[in-house]
């Protein structure tokens, strides 16, 4: 049998999965709660083997239950079962331990099975949780160091990579040669290159250099 515990502010949710939950002959139900203190303190008592954990609710929130369940209880999967897909949602519970993400318009039938699969170690995450996780990876993987620099520092970059020297970099941005080392400092630091040269080598290898 697998354990369940329903977590849920909604006591009309809790029932609705409760009645069909308990049909399903390899599910136990557990225990409900109506919020995310209620919800450790039946977790902790019950150790069931799979928590459905609604993420809004009244006092503390599923992300911060989630987060207290998972360091008290490491083999616990807890499936968060919401109708929020927002960032602000979706990378806190995920970090906080969330094992399965689905959205409140699942099927009863696609739920339990989700649970299944939780109690085999086997996640399922909601196909647009997926994209937006997917988009963001994306997002992360394109961004570049030099994505840092002030316009003004790209310039220098940009004119290091060309093979000026200081003094040429300041006669041609019409700035003070002192003000040029700073922008080349700040490039040092920033991208984390211990000399011009290397500076010079990065321009060319991302194709900054006109």
């Amino acid at each position: 049998m697998i354990r369940v515990l329903l977590v849920d502010d909604h006591e009309m949710v809790r029932m609705g999965l409760s009645a069909y939950l308990s049909t399903q002959p390899d599910i136990d139900i557990v225990g409900q709660a109506s919020n995310g203190q209620e919800g450790i303190d039946l977790a902790v008592d019950q150790k069931p083997d799979v928590i459905l954990m609604d993420l809004v609710m009244e006092g503390m929130d599923g992300i911060a239950a989630t987060a207290a369940i998972t360091k008290k209880l490491p083999d616990v999967k807890v499936i968060v079962l919401t109708s929020f897909i927002d960032d602000e949602k979706v990378y806190p519970v995920i970090e906080a331990g969330a094992f399965s993400y689905l959205l409140k318009t699942s099927s009863a039938a696609e739920i339990a099975s989700a649970i299944r699969s939780a109690a085999k170690g086997e996640a399922v995450v909601e196909a647009k949780v997926t994209n937006k996780m997917m988009q963001r990876m994306r997002g992360a993987k394109e961004k570049q160091p030099h994505d840092s620099l002030t316009p003004r520092e790209l310039e220098v970059l940009q004119l290091i990579g060309e093979g000026k020297s200081n003094q040429e970099i300041a006669d041609e941005l019409y700035i003070g040669i002192k003000t040029v080392k700073t922008h080349v400092s700040h490039i040092l630091q920033k991208l984390e290159l211990d000399d011009r040269t290397q500076i010079a080598v990065y321009a060319h290898r991302c194709g900054l250099v006109k």
